[in-house]
């Protein structure tokens, strides 16, 4: 893991606080949600694609077909 995809994830995780408060703030509850989740879907797929390195990896040094 890399500390650019921690980073990455964090400016994600803070962009994504700030506009749900914003949205909030201006009545906009509907969208602020859909905002959070978009982001956590973003998130999640960044995530999966570490869980599918790793084991490729897993695989690879065991040599497990």
């Amino acid at each position: 893991m890399t500390v650019e995809l921690v980073f990455r994830i964090a400016a994600i995780g803070l962009i994504t606080s700030l506009l749900a408060q914003v949205l909030t703030k201006a009545g906009r509850e509907e969208i602020a949600a859909l905002a959070t989740l978009a982001a956590l879907v973003i998130v999640l797929l960044m995530v999966v694609d570490l869980i599918r390195d790793f084991f490729e990896s897993v695989r690879t040094i065991f040599a497990v077909y």
